[in-house]
């Protein structure tokens, strides 16, 4: 996503297992009077069942475009081509989807713009899309570049200003046991708790910027250590949620946009993110009040990504922990994506080949 505000510093599913736990009960604003048991099933499977992997195919086209440019140094082709394929795949889907976290407001946006409207069937769903997290090091072909959406009932999406947000992100066994309103150290040593090790067994992710400078040095005054990444703390958010990826929380501020799209992933994982809008002047405490949000609040999962049904894909552009980059062939890719629905409670690795070229052959190898 490339962001039209600046720092003030600045095909087939593997059987892998992920433990999800999905502890919280979200509640859908604007939810509508209770329905029986077999009719909330009905609407899972209809909406769930009938978009998860449509949305997989949504990310994994976003990516195949964007990388055609992965490498090459400039930032604004990758975002445009991972957006306008994205954009065309989303108009492709039997959905009546409205975009709330965005490429930005209409006037900043040629497309996937907060507001647009995409798809022309059935489904009422919002939409958070980032069809590029991480343009630059995609641009650079450096690590963790992503595609990723994430779709729920309407209203199951906090419509989030484009400011800083505060963050915490912490595992399942952690999960409604930290607080951001804590110190470091006392989050630290609860998280040490709940995951049965010892603070220095702690791996901590934080975004290299000199804003976090202080925060660094206490985390790693505790013992704990620091993985410093330069953008993409949605697929580190998302790391922190799987076990086996070596990490173990995500602290400092951060896109709030992102925010909601790793709120979505948490949900479906069972992990926790706990988030604080961070207003840095008068005209973006305004837009607070306007869009009813609070800077002394402390927003958890359940509240930016409130839907009781949800769906999360995400598709790798470049090398990373979580999930394989794009890799080119002749007359092919080959893509890797995690895609995971709440209400159905499934999380699925897509480890999928792509003939572009009606000629194109290739040789499979597990």
């Amino acid at each position: 996503m490339t962001s039209k505000r600046q720092p003030s510093e600045k095909a087939s599913p593997s059987a892998d297992p992920i433990e999800t736990a999905p502890t919280e009960q979200a509640a859908s604003a604007g939810a509508t009077a209770p329905q029986p048991a077999s009719t909330k099933a009905r609407t899972v499977q209809s909406f769930e069942h009938a978009l998860v992997l449509e949305t997989a195919r949504v990310t994994e086209g976003a990516a195949l475009a964007a990388s055609k440019f992965m490498g090459l140094g400039d930032k604004n082709a990758v975002d445009g081509a991972g957006t306008e394929a994205m954009r065309e795949l989303l108009n492709s889907l039997d959905i009546r989807g409205t975009v709330v976290i965005g490429e930005g407001e209409m006037d900043e946006a040629p497309m996937l713009y907060i507001g647009e409207q995409v798809g022309s069937g059935q489904y009422e769903v919002d939409i958070a899309v980032d069809p590029v997290e991480g343009t630059e090091v995609t641009a650079k072909g450096l690590p963790n570049g992503l595609a990723v959406i994430a779709i729920s009932e309407r209203g199951g999406l906090m419509h989030a200003p484009d400011c800083y947000m505060e963050k915490l992100i912490v595992p399942p066994p952690a999960a409604g046991r930290v607080n951001l309103e804590w110190p470091v150290e006392a989050n630290l040593n609860v998280l040490a708790q709940s995951l049965s090790r010892d603070v220095d067994d702690l791996m901590i992710t934080i975004l290299d910027r000199e804003r976090h400078a202080d925060l660094i040095r206490r985390v790693r005054a505790t013992g704990a250590r620091v993985k410093l990444i330069g953008d993409g703390d949605v697929i580190a958010g998302i790391a922190v949620g799987v076990r086996g990826s070596g990490v173990h929380a995500l602290m400092g501020s951060g896109g709030a946009p992102e925010g909601v799209l790793s709120a979505a992933a948490c949900k479906c994982l069972g992990a926790e993110i706990q988030g604080r809008f961070i207003a840095e002047d008068d005209a973006m405490r305004d837009r607070f009040k306007s869009m009813g949000v609070d800077e002394n609040r402390i927003y958890k999962t359940a509240d930016l990504a409130p839907g009781s049904q949800m769906v999360f894909s995400a598709t790798g552009i470049t090398y990373g922990e979580i999930l394989d980059g794009v890799r080119r062939f002749a007359g092919g890719a080959r893509t890797h994506t995690l895609v995971m629905g709440y209400a159905t409670r499934v999380v699925r690795f897509i480890d999928s080949i792509h003939l572009e070229d009606d000629k194109a052959r290739v040789t499979i190898r597990v």
